[in-house]
């Protein structure tokens, strides 16, 4: 018989019922070290003050009405990104996935006004993930994630990650319309695109015409270090897709963009039900208030920089478990040499929570306010995980 949970999932064999900071309590009182922050949700650590008093304070006052009408916190949370970002407007969705959904239509709509209708093609990556709806699927496009869900929404080209070469043919072809990338790679292993390399594609598409969307659902609001990933390069995208930390633990996206990009979304074209709701925005206006702040984002790249300090002594007093430390800020991630799964299961053991990703990675992703007191504890029971491993062997 089916689960009354649609079972597509693989659980772990834990039950939280309480969080507090980098910290999570099990039903059965156990305390467990939160290195994943809920696969970079919680920006902010589990039940912060800050977020708790305003989104008590919303939800006092008025929690939906819906797009017909105007939305004071939406608008507080638009200015706030607008005039910290690129970007000119905003729309606000509930996830990465629907922020997915509609950057890939305001790319092709934006070429369909333009008179070149054809220009529907994108470009992506190998090792790519855009969430799991029809468009993020084909625009990752690799057999794991498509595989049965055929026939897959067209005009896709994933091309392999690093091929300068394969990149600047392509986006010189007549039917290309954008080209969507990930800063910093997260499910595909903590792969960061080298600043040369995002530079490079932005001169490409400024000399093509072609539109940049960033997709800075896990790598953006701080995680890096900057509020979004892409400024280290020192380059701005056309469109971004925005979602996981930036509600510090409550469903939020956004999709920002240019003036120029987002002409051919007009009263109509796009809509949501529940996006940019009071609750959310309220929410997301406290949390990038709090961390744009440069002295917030600071503190981020110190912990990060003590963080990574201690992961490559790690891997250095345990070689036969882990090869290396890849990554930025406080998106990092451990090579391994045993299976990374096993690397997480030992965490459970040792009471730290860690995540897998392609490529053999387990991937660090901690709140980004975590107490130095905390990251040397993480340290340690990730070295307890490991020693735990060691002995199995």
């Amino acid at each position: 018989m089916i689960p009354s949970i649609l079972p597509t999932y693989n659980r772990a064999p834990l039950t939280f019922v309480k969080g507090e900071g980098s910290w999570l309590v099990t039903d059965d009182g156990r305390r467990f070290l939160d290195l994943g922050a809920g696969i970079a949700v919680n920006a902010l650590g589990h039940a912060a003050p800050e977020l708790v008093e305003t989104l008590t304070e919303q939800a006092q006052a008025l929690w939906h009405v819906s797009n017909l009408y105007h939305i004071p916190a939406q608008k507080k949370l638009a200015d706030a990104l607008t005039e910290a970002t690129f970007a000119d407007t905003c729309f606000f969705t509930n996830s990465g996935t629907e922020a997915c959904e509609l950057a890939v239509k305001m790319a092709r709509k934006y070429w369909y006004d333009k008179g070149q209708p054809d220009r529907t093609r994108i470009l992506t990556f190998s090792g790519a993930f855009h969430g799991r709806s029809s468009a993020g699927i084909a625009a990752a496009g690799s057999e794991k994630m498509t595989k049965g869900f055929g026939p897959l929404l067209p005009g896709f080209t994933s091309l392999a990650f690093g091929d300068h070469e394969a990149l600047a043919a392509a986006m010189k072809e007549a039917d290309v319309g954008a080209v969507l990338v990930e800063p910093v790679q997260g499910e595909g292993g903590i792969r960061p695109l080298p600043d040369a390399c995002l530079k490079g594609l932005r001169d490409l598409c400024d000399e093509t015409g072609v539109l940049m969307i960033l997709d800075e659902v896990q790598c953006g609001m701080g995680r890096t270090g900057r509020l979004f990933a892409h400024e280290w390069a020192g380059i701005s995208p056309d469109i971004m897709m925005v979602a996981k930390g930036i509600g510090g633990g409550f469903p939020l996206g956004a999709v920002l963009a240019t003036e120029d990009a987002a002409s051919g979304m007009t009263a109509g074209t796009h809509g949501s039900t529940y996006g940019g709701n009071p609750l959310a925005c309220a929410v997301g206006a406290r949390v990038t208030e709090i961390i744009s702040n440069p002295a917030f984002l600071a503190e981020v790249n110190r912990k990060a920089g003590l963080l990574r300090q201690g992961l490559e002594g790690l891997v250095g007093s345990h070689p036969d478990i882990f090869s290396g430390v890849r990554g930025t800020g406080l998106m990092l991630g451990l090579a391994c040499k045993v299976t990374n799964s096993d690397v997480v299961n030992a965490g459970y053991g040792a009471g730290v929570l860690t995540v897998g990703a392609a490529d053999n990675v387990v991937r660090l992703l901690p709140a980004l306010n975590i107490p130095d007191a905390d990251i040397t504890e993480a340290l340690q029971r990730l070295d307890t995980a490991a020693r735990s491993l060691e002995a199995a062997a």
